[in-house]
């Protein structure tokens, strides 16, 4: 039989064989093992960073106290499926959708009343519009009365003016041929009534003499 030497020392083939073998068998069970190992370490990992259903609730009931319902949801939410029995978590839970419900309505509320405000203030700015113009309107209105009044007047005046200025160049002004003026025709009318009683005191006939005797008989 041949030796073999190993690292100074000699070695028959038989166990060389065997160690091989040994060693081969112990690579290939420790890479079947691999996949195993890893799943371990990772449900260890997951097992370790895990939050109870306390911890959960104890973060949902801060963000509640701060009054921020949106960031308190979200563990609560989380604990109600790792933890669906969880009767704190429940009630929180509860608690969380009745007063987001309640902010959401608060919410619609405001926005109603503000954009009732806003109309409101429409309103009123287009009422104080409306008067302003119908204030302006009303002055124009008035101003423009105005002026026509006192160009009626002026009108009137200048009319006045000048029938006056007329009627004093007719009195001036000697009549026309075979015209009289107004103050002839009243002279000529006194005239007439003049000889019309002069007419009416004249004696009609011959005047008796007063010295001839009156007859008797």
């Amino acid at each position: 039989m041949k030796l073999l030497l190993h690292h100074g020392r000699a070695r028959s083939p038989l166990r060389a064989a065997t160690a091989r073998t040994t060693t081969s068998t112990s690579r290939r069970r420790a890479r079947s093992d691999a996949p195993y190992l890893a799943a371990l370490l990772l449900l260890v990992l997951l097992t370790a960073g895990a939050q109870t259903a306390d911890d959960l609730f104890n973060s949902g009931a801060h963000f509640y106290i701060s009054n921020n319902i949106p960031e308190a949801l979200v563990p609560v939410e989380q604990g109600m499926k790792q933890y669906p029995d969880d009767v704190k978590l429940k009630k929180l839970y509860e608690l969380l959708k009745q007063q987001q419900q309640q902010q959401q309505q608060q919410s619609q509320q405001n926005q109603q009343n503000q954009s009732q405000q806003q109309k409101s203030q429409s309103q009123q700015n287009q009422q104080q519009q409306n008067q302003q113009q119908s204030q302006q309107n009303s002055q124009q209105q008035k101003q423009n009365e105005q002026k026509q009044s006192e160009q009626l007047k002026q009108e009137q005046q200048q009319q006045q003016q000048k029938s006056g200025d007329k009627q004093q160049q007719e009195q001036r002004q000697p009549g026309a041929a075979g015209q009289m003026t107004p103050e002839e025709a009243k002279r000529l009318l006194d005239a007439q009534k003049g000889d019309e009683q002069f007419l009416q005191l004249k004696p009609q006939g011959k005047p008796e003499n007063p010295n001839q005797p009156v007859k008797d008989w």
